[in-house]
């Protein structure tokens, strides 16, 4: 997806008036000025909404299928849980749409950003390594979330979720508390080689992987989150021992694909076995599939268009699957997770 701008993939299409009772999520864009960062980085809030305002369809562009949500609708009464998510690299918030406003609709508050350097139009393979930087994004945006009303008084403090997808996987992971060590990483690719996508995506931005930066081995939990969900993430091989083995709160992970599963994204028993390892864990792996599966879905159009461009194949999954119904299954094992 890196040839396809964020203005439109992020695009926000009204959609005329909405009828009371549709069940459609609320949502509201924000943009946060958080302090580690030069300019504002982009954010969204989806809330279950207790009536409508106006249609609006997110994430709708030419490769992919959007989804309608009520814009600006009041929040539900009570509070909820929050959870706190981060897209994969070279991917933005708004293609998860389809998991926030199933969640939202089922009794959540999801917060997703934009991470700089690693989202759609600005992927950066030396930008992408600095994990610190992407676990602050969602860490600062929190503290300005918990000042920002009216969402602050709706959110359960004590139900704060962090939610990742690919690299996204490893800064949930991260916030929970585990840490990556450099040489171990290093070890995996010299290992791998080109047969992990991660290692070639690095290679081709001539990532110097004796030398990765400080912020790819930081520390970066925030104690404020309580469960961790990791879908297909990155950097699993590279997990400290020690950080591994401090993590007590309950985890989910999930795998996309059975013999289609990205190498650099197994955590199961032929992969890094991140599951035999943690305390509390759940793991569930959902097929036939790939990575990009996790994606929204595409149009008809949609490979055509990405051929053309000579972009990534992310609408071209494996034989027999049916991308809507792994979403369903998705929404269902982290919504049972959550206990929604």
């Amino acid at each position: 997806m890196r040839r396809f701008t964020l203005a439109t993939l992020v695009s926000i299409l009204i959609a005329g008036p909405a009828s009371a009772g549709d069940g459609l999520a609320g949502m509201d864009r924000l943009d946060m000025k958080l302090p580690h960062r030069g300019q504002a980085v982009a954010a969204a809030i989806w809330y279950p909404a207790s009536g409508p305002t106006y249609r609006g369809m997110v994430g709708d562009n030419a490769v992919f299928r959007g989804t309608k949500v009520h814009i600006g609708a009041p929040i539900a009464e009570g509070r909820h849980p929050l959870v706190l998510f981060s897209h994969g690299s070279g991917g933005n918030m708004d293609n998860a749409a389809w998991l926030f406003s199933a969640l939202a609709e089922r009794g959540a508050m999801v917060l997703a950003v934009n991470h700089p350097g690693s989202t759609s139009g600005d992927s950066s393979p030396r930008r992408s390594v600095w994990l610190d930087e992407r676990a602050r994004d969602l860490s600062a945006a929190l503290d300005a979330l918990l000042q920002e009303a009216p969402f602050a008084a709706h959110i359960d403090r004590s139900r704060i979720v962090s939610l990742g997808f690919s690299l996204g996987g490893a800064t949930s992971l991260g916030l929970a508390g585990m840490r990556f060590d450099r040489g171990a990483y290093r070890r995996f690719c010299d290992r791998m080689g080109d047969a992990a996508q991660d290692c070639l995506f690095f290679a081709k931005g001539a990532v110097d992987l004796a030398k990765l930066p400080d912020g790819f081995a930081a520390d970066t939990r925030d104690t404020r989150v309580t469960a961790a969900i990791a879908i297909d993430p990155g950097f699993s091989y590279a997990a400290a021992p020690d950080s591994i083995t401090a993590i007590t709160m309950p985890v989910l992970l999930i795998n996309l694909g059975f013999a289609e599963r990205f190498a650099a994204a197994d955590v199961g028993p032929h992969g890094s076995n991140l599951v035999a390892r943690l305390t509390d864990v759940t793991y569930r792996e959902i097929g036939p599939a790939h990575h990009f599966t996790f994606l929204a879905e595409c149009k008809p159009e949609g490979a055509g268009l990405l051929a053309e461009e000579k972009d990534d194949p992310v609408c071209d999954d494996p034989a027999g699957t049916d991308r809507a119904d792994v979403h369903r299954r998705i929404v269902e094992a982290v919504a049972a997770f959550l206990k929604l």
